[in-house]
């Protein structure tokens, strides 16, 4: 093994490893004591323990242990590995940690314990381990009969839930819900990262300007594709230049008033992005570095691969 390898290696398992730390403090310290409920298979054996008192640790590896099979015969051995580890490390820190009474306000536990929890479960999967079985379920439904993986998980925390809210109390059912939902969201922020970009198609009878004031003024990279306008009501046909770029959600204000300094009638269309990833677009997209481009990275005349 190589040594940038080893280290990589390493550092997935030590982040994996603060990972169940956080999360183990976000159930030991805030969940568990208040009978606090969250979402997959850690609300299952927190609402199992909660009405039967049997150990919390015990029961989350008991109920791990079908959605690790599911793992083995759906993901890579090296997840399915890790997930182990990262499991049991998580029922041998509940079973040692003791924490005091840190607030009983119920708003505070939902908040801060769906935090942690949310932190570390966000932590193990972007270093390639599952923390919560209800993952793996997704993927393993998704795998066998195109069911999406979110849709798996909501109808498996819908069940869990009404559950509750049927047999045990509609306000903590409530409260967990609030709890799920914060840590769902910690988990997205952890696994794609504050950053938020946002891409855009641009047609533009002045395509020229507009290139030229996106280059300088904004600072980002673009691709131009080549198309023809005038399918509609006019019936007229014309070549014309399609601009694409992307750019991070701050700078979308700064764009807006380019483009109405530009071309006020230009067609913009909106979209979400993901994962950006390559190419001089990602570069110029951290804003710790220099905006200014050499328009010599953009080609005028023919499409280019400057995204």
């Amino acid at each position: 093994m190589k040594i940038t390898q080893f280290v990589q290696v390493v550092s997935e398992y030590l982040q994996i490893g603060i990972g169940v730390l956080l999360a183990s403090i976000g159930l030991k310290a805030f969940l568990l004591p208040n009978g606090f409920l969250d979402g997959g298979v850690t609300g299952i054996a927190l609402l199992v323990s909660s009405q039967t008192s049997w150990d919390i640790s015990i029961l989350l590896m008991v109920f791990s242990i079908p959605f690790v099979v599911m793992g083995y015969f759906t993901l890579s051995k090296r997840i399915v590995v890790k997930s182990i580890i990262a499991i049991s490390l998580l029922a041998l820190l509940i079973k040692l940690e003791s924490f005091n009474t840190i607030t009983e306000d119920k708003l505070l536990i939902a908040i801060f314990g769906g935090l942690f929890l949310g932190m570390g479960i966000g932590l193990a999967i972007r270093n390639g381990a599952v923390l919560d079985g209800s993952e793996i379920l997704g993927i393993f439904i998704y795998d066998r009969f195109g069911i999406s993986i979110g849709k798996t998980i909501l109808l498996f925390n819908i069940i869990l839930f009404s559950v509750t809210a049927i047999f045990i109390s509609l306000e903590l059912a409530m409260y967990s819900i609030l709890t799920y939902l914060v840590t769902a969201k910690v988990i997205d922020f952890i696994i794609e990262g504050f950053e938020d970009f946002i891409g855009l198609m641009i047609v533009s009878k002045h395509s020229a300007a507009v290139e030229h004031a996106i280059i300088h003024q904004i600072g980002v990279g673009m691709t131009i594709y080549k198309g023809e306008s005038g399918y509609g009501n006019t019936g007229k046909q014309s070549e014309t230049r399609i601009i694409h770029t992307v750019i991070n959600r701050i700078d979308i204000r700064k764009l807006t008033k380019v483009l109405d300094t530009v071309d006020p009638d230009a067609f913009v269309i909106e979209f979400d992005i993901n994962n950006v990833k390559g190419g001089v677009l990602r570069k110029y997209l951290d804003r710790k570095k220099s905006r200014s481009l050499d328009a010599s990275l953009f080609i005028t005349n023919e499409p280019n691969d400057a995204n």
